[in-house]
């Protein structure tokens, strides 16, 4: 059995940045070894391992060949024949396609240390266009603090071509563009994702109303309401948005609308629904958008102001009547600054 560390921790390494999580590819190895020392099975398709004392991901050294269509449409063949370089030939770009033994010594087969050096995006081997999640894998290492100055050469572009004419794309599931989506707006540049989902025509059709981009904000739910907002909130219609996403864009929408409404008790309506008590944090955030920078002052008096309000008398009032009493503490406390 022979243990490399490999992909994006040693091309982090090599840059200098600290990686988040280390995986690693088991050589000359069986199921059965491996349990037998301790790792805990996982791989539903393949075999990757939980280390006993790291929790870290080890996956004996595999290849695959293309049986189907999306990602998930392969056959993967390990056993212990399968060499090192066998297993990184199958893996996206050469920057990823890299390992590291034991002794710290690099196994390079594919010039993947150049590439770190030359900031380039290069496709490993021609296998790239089998697998139409690499390029939204891509879009995201773009987000990156220490990758979005990357370029990608020519001939990859080329396979992203290839990807998109077979209309692979959509044979992605829902789940997983989401969480490819859902990394990049935790990134340092989630801008880039968006940008290169422009640039190199993957919209269709996860992001088919994506047409310009802005992810103001500081957390991945504020960014998410921001690049909706430039989209005309029309970006959800495929995905699986989790609710803490949706209640954000829901709260920037209110807010917007709240400016658009034109008489007081539409703004009531709508200070209503924006329950500023009790979402008084990401109101807080969102009025930080670039978008609202000249609402700001506005919104902190409204804000101020409704946090203000006793609202203990609507304890003993009927559940029918709460809405229409919360209008009139609203109409009363906010009538000089509406």
């Amino acid at each position: 059995m022979e243990i490399f560390q490999v992909g994006g921790s040693v091309r982090d390494e090599l840059m200098g940045v600290q990686p988040k999580d280390r995986d690693w590819v088991v050589v000359n190895s069986s199921p059965e070894e491996m349990e037998k020392d301790g790792f805990k099975p996982i791989g539903k398709d393949f075999p990757v391992f939980l280390h006993p004392e790291t929790n870290e991901e080890y996956a004996l050294a595999r290849t695959e060949k293309k049986s189907g269509v999306g990602y998930k449409g392969f056959e993967f063949y390990f056993d212990s024949s399968v060499t090192l370089e066998e297993d990184l030939k199958r893996r996206d770009f050469t920057i990823n396609s890299i390992a590291k033994d034991k002794n710290g010594n690099i196994i390079d087969p594919f010039n993947g240390k150049l590439d770190v050096e030359k900031k380039i995006f290069r496709h490993t081997s021609s296998a790239f266009v089998e697998d139409p999640l690499r390029v939204l894998r891509f879009a995201r290492f773009k987000s990156y603090n220490h990758l979005f100055d990357f370029e990608v050469c020519s001939e990859t572009v080329d396979c992203f071509e290839k990807i998109i004419n077979a209309r692979e794309l959509k044979e992605l599931s829902p789940e997983r563009v989401w969480m490819e989506t859902k990394k990049a707006l935790e990134n340092k540049h989630p801008e880039k994702f968006f940008e290169v989902i422009i640039k190199h025509k993957l919209t269709d059709p996860w992001f088919k109303k994506l047409n310009t981009v802005s992810c103001d904000g500081s957390s991945p739910e504020l960014r998410w309401a921001d690049i909706q907002r430039v989209n005309n909130f029309q970006l959800s219609d495929l995905l699986p948005i989790p609710n803490s996403f949706q209640k954000t864009q829901d709260l920037l929408r209110q807010v917007l609308d709240f400016f658009q409404c034109n008489d007081t008790q539409g703004k009531l309506k709508l200070i209503e629904k924006m329950s500023i008590n009790r979402n008084f944090e990401t109101l807080e955030e969102i009025k930080k958008y670039n978008c609202l920078r000249d609402h700001k002052s506005y919104l902190e008096k409204i804000f101020k102001s409704v946090l203000e309000i006793d609202f203990s008398c609507l304890a003993n009032i009927p559940a029918s009547e709460v809405s229409h009493k919360k209008q009139f503490l609203y109409h009363e406390t906010l009538k000089g600054i509406l």
